[in-house]
């Protein structure tokens, strides 16, 4: 099956050029450096994975890599490391936000998100805050500040981000995180909670029709986040430890005593043995106003009989012996935005938490923001790109990849990404351009 058209690098590409060309420019007069062209240069840093601002610049410097980056991404000329950033500070990055719902609709046009449907006609998605920024000198007035016992001061920048996942799937698809950062200047602190009420709100008015399961850890399962949910029209599967819902546990172990709790226990080919428990219709807390759940929760015992694995959930979702091993599959899977996701920006090449520059304003976010609108664009060409499965496929690790891809830009110009893909797989047959 060859790409679809409008998911190819090149259409992907032209999708981000158009959203920048929108951003808003307040300098007169003749422009050296468009801010298509400053954006864009962030971008193409990040999806080559290179792991500094001024190493980037300087190599493009060169004829060879200057024309590749013209050629590519439609750059003719990037600013110095300095300028860049004081132009990239300075500029609205909500344009960079309204890519991944662009990214998003591509997808779902073709037919590529159906490999992540979630039984019920819906889609899992994981919520899970994480810190990409640390300093204890640099600082801008949107970082968290955090002050320890002995008085040492460390600047944050956290972020909330949604992932949709499937389990069984290797790959994810990131949405527009939501920055978890100080309005207030250092009077009031943000936290991943109210993030998260701001995140599914927007998330509800980016796609109004999208049907959502909602899967995250025990700090999401208490009731004026799951009263957010219901109000956003999204269900949800939410970790549940006894520590944080003791009433929900001692009903639990009352009905326990009585039998009216559901179970269910099955061996797999490893002689291992699963067992599920869930119940209806349990209060959350012992608020005269609690919200009812469903609560389950699951066990996984070796040939031995001992225990390896227990957690448990509450859900709105009805639970029945015919799917409650789905809703598990579906609880366990919130793993995948920390494993799939922030271990891989972290660790496997895009050097999430370099400083690639701070600034006062935007700076530090937007370099966030394009560094993972390229792991997006990565995720979309692993899915959908022919040409780029069989060349990563060629290499054992995604580091060993960008190494060649960056490589093989220092020694020729290449018309477009498809011409580098293909002078990777076989370069005999296409080293002339």
């Amino acid at each position: 099956m060859h790409t679809k058209k409008h998911l190819s690098f090149v259409s992907l590409r032209k999708a981000i050029s158009k959203r920048l060309e929108q951003i808003p420019d307040p300098r007169q007069g003749n422009i050296t450096y468009p801010l298509h062209d400053c954006f864009m240069s962030g971008f193409a840093m990040m999806f080559f994975q290179d792991p500094s601002l001024l190493q980037f610049q300087r190599r493009f410097e060169q004829g060879l890599q200057r024309s590749n980056l013209s050629t590519l991404f439609q750059v003719s000329a990037i600013p110095q490391d300095s300028q860049l950033r004081d132009l990239l500070d300075e500029a609205p990055n909500e344009q960079i936000y309204n890519l991944f719902g662009d990214f998003f609709h591509a997808l779902q046009r073709g037919k590529h998100l159906e490999l992540f449907r979630f039984p019920g006609d819906s889609y899992l998605l994981c919520l899970d805050g994480s810190q990409y920024f640390a300093s204890e000198k640099i600082h801008c007035p949107q970082c968290l500040v955090k002050t320890s016992a002995k008085g040492a001061v460390r600047y944050e920048h956290q972020i909330l981000q949604p992932v949709i996942v499937c389990p069984g799937m290797r790959e994810v698809i990131p949405l527009a995180p939501e920055a978890i950062e100080n309005t207030d200047g250092a009077v009031k602190q943000d936290c991943e909670i109210n993030a998260a009420k701001r995140l599914v709100k927007k998330l509800r008015i980016r796609h109004p029709k999208l049907n959502v399961v909602v899967t995250a850890d025990g700090l999401y399962s208490k009731q004026p986040f799951i009263e957010e949910l219901k109000k956003a029209r999204m269900s949800f599967i939410l970790v549940a430890k006894p520590a944080d819902h003791k009433t929900l546990y001692e009903e639990w172990e009352a009905l326990q005593a009585l039998q009216e709790v559901s179970s269910w226990r099955s061996t797999d080919l490893k002689r291992r043995q699963h067992l599920y428990e869930w119940i209806e219709g349990i209060p959350l807390n012992g608020s005269k106003d609690t919200a009812t759940v469903h609560f389950f929760r699951y066990s996984l015992f070796d040939p031995k009989g001992v225990r390896t694995y227990h957690n448990s959930w509450v859900t709105d979702l009805p639970i029945t012996k015919d799917n409650v091993a789905d809703l598990v599959k579906a609880g366990r899977a919130r793993w995948k935005v920390e494993n799939e996701c922030f271990n891989t920006l972290k660790n496997q090449g895009y050097h999430i938490e370099h400083n690639f520059g701070h600034g006062t304003q935007n700076l530090s976010m937007t370099f966030f923001l394009l560094n993972l609108l390229a792991f997006f664009v990565h995720q979309i060409l692993q899915l959908t790109d022919r040409e780029y499965q069989q060349c990563r496929s060629g290499f054992s690790s995604r580091v060993e990849f960008w190494n060649h891809l960056r490589c093989a830009l220092r020694m020729m110009v290449f018309n477009d990404f498809q011409h580098l893909l293909a002078m990777i797989i076989d370069p005999l047959k296409n080293r002339s351009p």
